[in-house]
């Protein structure tokens, strides 16, 4: 799979995720087929960091719930603002995932 074409679907994946829900990095890399792979959703979604797009990054997080992306937007606390917004709770500075992860499709197809 080529990087650009990873990145598109990583953006597709993103903008299903509801709102009040979160994914995190490796469950979007699991889905597409490449488990061991987080690292590269996070570059997929920091290489449209400060740019005004309709992709939802602030709703994906690590997999213990952390706003590791956080730095990628226009300051400290405004990925969790956003998800705060839109119902997401916390507990501590982690995202609550048993209330809010939301798993994507293991059936997603991509068509070339």
């Amino acid at each position: 799979m080529q990087e650009r074409d990873f990145y598109q679907k990583v953006y597709e994946i993103v903008r299903m995720i509801p709102k009040g829900k979160v994914c995190t990095y490796g469950h979007i890399a699991q889905v597409l087929g490449m488990k061991i792979s987080a690292r590269m959703v996070g570059w997929a979604l920091n290489s449209i960091a400060f740019q005004q797009t309709d992709i939802p990054a602030h709703r994906v997080v690590n997999r213990k719930g952390e706003l590791t992306g956080k730095k990628y937007f226009p300051s400290p606390t405004y990925m969790r603002d956003l998800l705060v917004s839109e119902g997401v709770t916390f507990v501590d500075d982690r995202v609550d995932l048993s209330k809010h992860l939301w798993l994507p499709e293991r059936d997603i197809i991509f068509e070339d």
